[in-house]
């Protein structure tokens, strides 16, 4: 079963950004996911695809 992406999840990928953080929070799901740096705050468009392809982990949000 494909994993669930929703607004506000902390997704873990494979390779780091270059401040040195490799968790970035989702801000926007679609097509499209925005996600921001946990590190440093940078946000950035990227696919979904790319998104599906590179996580490591999922951390959901606390309800």
């Amino acid at each position: 079963m494909a994993e669930v992406y929703e607004i506000g999840d902390i997704v873990t990928l494979k390779k780091g950004h270059p401040c040195g953080s490799k968790d970035w929070e989702i801000l926007r799901v679609g097509a499209d996911f925005r996600l921001k740096c946990m590190g440093c705050g940078h946000q950035i468009m990227v696919p979904r695809k790319m998104v599906e392809k590179n996580t490591k982990n999922l951390q959901k949000k606390e309800k």
